[in-house]
């Protein structure tokens, strides 16, 4: 990103095949722009993402969209697709622990 910019979540909307989320990106030379980011309503039916996550999946794809054009990106609408909640759910599954992991030392 070419320079410091501020990204506000405004809420989200539920629509019948979709969950919308409107985020505001400011910036000190421009106006504010609106991007919303869609999510189907089949990914929180099938548990493939918590609702509690939404916007946060909504929101590191933004920062993408944005570093990846300079805080321009030519698009306003963006749609979170199936492989993207794939890789935010690897991303933020606790690893398995080793069976030789080291156990804490007990006080006796």
């Amino acid at each position: 990103m070419s320079h410091e910019i501020i990204v506000q979540f405004l809420g989200y909307e539920v629509k019948p095949l979709v969950r919308e989320y409107t985020f505001t990106v400011r910036e000190v030379s421009t106006d504010p722009r609106e991007f919303t980011l869609t999510i189907p309503t089949e990914a929180f039916n099938e548990h493939l993402l918590r609702i509690q996550d939404a916007p946060d999946v909504c929101s590191r794809k933004l920062h993408r969209e944005l570093a990846t054009y300079a805080n321009h990106p030519p698009d306003t609408h963006y749609a979170i697709t199936n492989a993207e909640l794939a890789d935010y759910r690897t991303a933020r599954t606790p690893r398995p622990k080793s069976p030789f992991s080291r156990k804490p030392v007990e006080d006796y």
